[in-house]
């Protein structure tokens, strides 16, 4: 006969919530360091070009040199990982950022912040990839879903707190926020160099051995990865930034200030989404919040282009946002899957980022060449529509194979993008 109270033996405790790593929470603080100096020199620094005397397509080529940079030096910012270890390359690269950083403030010409601006391009990749394999041999991998969230809401934040420190230095001139910029970098490889594998965490080694980039291509959940963060590219770093400031002053005929309004919306999206997105990646699985980031970004993006007023503009904002922070600790705790701790991933790190690179390139190239031609409208819908066509790419069956032999703790034997546990 059923017990109608079950005994109390009946219910074992929960397992405890695993524990973030010190050294996770380290690689969390440089990267907030390094977000509030790359917030500073945003938004001065098309007008720190345009006060040398050129139009507004030489300053929008600053913008995009510092991009080119990472996209073109990415496989050999790979390489070196793979050679030197994560954390030497970390703080090399970021100290690479701050020394060509300041020289920006000195530049005297154009043509020398073009240079410099660009040569800080080689440190930014470097630092970047270098930080994902950190994070990929750091996170528990039963966490990787909140650590990715963590780390990304860290940089999220610190572009946020960047632009209202960098108000209160406008006063002192356009070459000062390079200068605070280089500081920040100077603090973040500081705290990296230092304070890094001084915890109780294992420390950081070097010398493992490489997972090659066709064995992550044959793992169904890497392609899927690569093939997301390309529309995410597309959508949430090119056409945010390069489209929906158009947008307001030609069709909406706002201020520069509505368009300011809606990016910080975007951003709030976001964080708000990145609060709880990291712990259902880690319980639901990768795949399921990948489908509901890119479903969600993409009915943001595409309707953007028929907003009627400044209000519909920032509540889809908002939307687009939310579902770009439900998609991006998804795609790297996929990638961390792929990896593993026991492997340095170097190259499938390094293509993962150029995807995104190359997305937010080619993404802003193309909607311009559709509102011009055939209006808002189509551009923002093919922008919808190409994180709409990265859905496809999850939902066919994994190489279970090919993910043990990829990744040695076999993190992608569910279906779901789960990892077994007991």
């Amino acid at each position: 006969m059923p017990r109608l109270f079950p005994r109390a033996t009946d219910h074992r405790p929960a397992a405890p919530r695993t524990a973030i790593p010190r050294d996770v929470w380290v690689l969390v603080a440089a990267a907030f360091a390094i977000a509030i100096g790359f917030g500073l020199v945003a938004p001065v620094l098309p007008q720190f070009a345009a006060s040398f005397g050129v139009g507004a397509t030489a300053a929008s080529v600053i913008v995009s040199a510092f991009a080119l940079t990472r996209l073109v030096l990415a496989p050999s910012a790979g390489g070196l990982v793979n050679r030197l270890g994560e954390r030497p390359v970390y703080v090399i690269g970021v100290l690479t950022v701050a020394v060509f950083t300041g020289a920006c403030a000195f530049a005297g010409s154009y043509w020398q912040l073009l240079l410099f601006r660009g040569l800080a391009g080689i440190g930014s990749t470097m630092f970047t990839i270098s930080a994902s394999g950190l994070i990929v041999r750091l996170a528990p991998p039963e966490a990787r879903g909140r650590v990715s969230g963590l780390y990304a809401s860290s940089f999220l934040l610190g572009n946020i707190a960047g632009p209202l420190v960098g108000g209160l230095l406008a006063g002192l001139g356009l070459r000062v926020p390079f200068l605070v910029y280089a500081g920040t970098l100077v603090v973040a490889a500081s705290i990296v160099g230092i304070m890094l594998g001084r915890g109780r965490t294992a420390e950081v080694r070097t010398a493992l051995p490489p997972l090659r980039l066709p064995e992550a291509l044959s793992v169904t959940p890497y392609r899927a990865a690569l093939v997301s963060n390309f529309a995410n590219g597309w959508a949430t770093f090119g056409i945010r930034m390069a489209l929906v400031p158009l947008f307001a002053a030609a069709v909406l005929h706002a201020a520069p200030a509505v368009a300011g309004l809606a990016l910080a919306l975007f951003a709030l999206g976001t964080a708000g989404a990145l609060t709880f997105s990291g712990r259902l990646v880690d319980t639901w699985g990768r795949r399921p919040l990948a489908l509901a980031g890119l479903g969600i970004a993409a009915v943001g993006t595409a309707l953007m282009g028929v907003s009627g007023s400044d209000g519909v503009l920032f509540l889809l904002s908002v939307v687009a946002g939310f579902g770009s922070g439900l998609l991006s600790p998804a795609l790297q705790a996929t990638v961390a899957d792929v990896i593993g701790r026991e492997r340095s991933g170097g190259a499938p790190l390094a293509v993962f980022q150029m995807v995104s690179d190359v997305g937010s390139i080619v993404g802003p190239l193309l909607a311009g060449l559709l509102a011009d031609s055939v209006g808002y409208v189509w551009a923002f819908a093919a922008s919808g529509t190409c994180l709409l066509l990265a859905m496809p790419a999850w939902t066919g069956r994994r190489n279970r194979s090919s993910a043990r032999k990829a990744d040695p703790s076999r993190m992608l034997e569910n279906e779901d993008g789960r990892e077994p546990h007991g």
